[in-house]
């Protein structure tokens, strides 16, 4: 997703990057343009130093943060934040945590449409699911499977989670790639996928 600089889009547009421009595509959001098998027309072309990439999709309708094993915990859908968006230490903690992740948009027919790099932000001192509801970053760019080096590895976890239900387009399943960091105000944090690309968040 992006938008012209200077406009002030509430979500943004889908796109395609090629070479250093971003072709407009002709949907919604990102969930549409997969579900319609990517086949969509293409509209204006926009040179890559003139738009804001965005989150690849604002509001999915399921988060699934997973752990070392096949086990995961849902997050917030409404707490989802683009490149170079703040974050803001979350009330009541003193202790927020920055950590590096890959997040898998699931497209048509329950199947992985891409990857993209993540943020899975922590704050350790609150208590139960508010220790990660607060905020999750993602972006800049969505690549698709055959882009992604480490795609392979996803069977088991989009098994899981589609087990005795549906994985709708849109929905982000989230793999840790290392240990949380200490994120101090002021700070820019910024987490790094091969293939993928750095993602950039500001620390309030």
């Amino acid at each position: 997703m992006f938008s012209p600089k200077g406009e002030d889009l509430e979500r943004g547009w889908p796109g395609r990057v090629d070479g250093d421009s971003v072709v407009q595509l002709a949907a919604q959001t990102l969930q549409v343009f997969f579900t319609a098998g990517g086949a969509l027309r293409e509209h204006a072309r926009y040179p890559l130093g003139e738009v804001d990439l965005r989150a690849p999709v604002m509001h999915p309708p399921n988060v699934r943060y997973f752990g070392v094993d096949l086990e995961f915990v849902f997050g917030n859908t409404a707490a989802v934040f683009g490149p170079d968006e703040e974050i803001r230490y979350p009330e009541g903690s003193a202790q927020l945590r920055s950590r590096p992740a890959v997040a898998a948009m699931i497209g048509a027919d329950g199947a992985i449409a891409g990857f993209t790099a993540a943020n899975a932000w922590t704050a350790p001192d609150l208590s139960g699911a508010k220790s990660y509801d607060f905020a999750l970053s993602i972006g800049p760019l969505l690549v698709t499977p055959d882009e992604y080096a480490g795609g392979s590895q996803w069977d088991l976890l989009v098994g899981r989670a589609s087990l005795n239900t549906v994985l709708p387009p849109g929905d982000l399943l989230v793999r840790p790639l290392g240990p949380e960091m200490p994120a101090a105000r002021g700070e820019s944090v910024e987490v790094s996928v091969d293939g993928i690309g750095v993602l950039r968040s500001r620390v309030s």
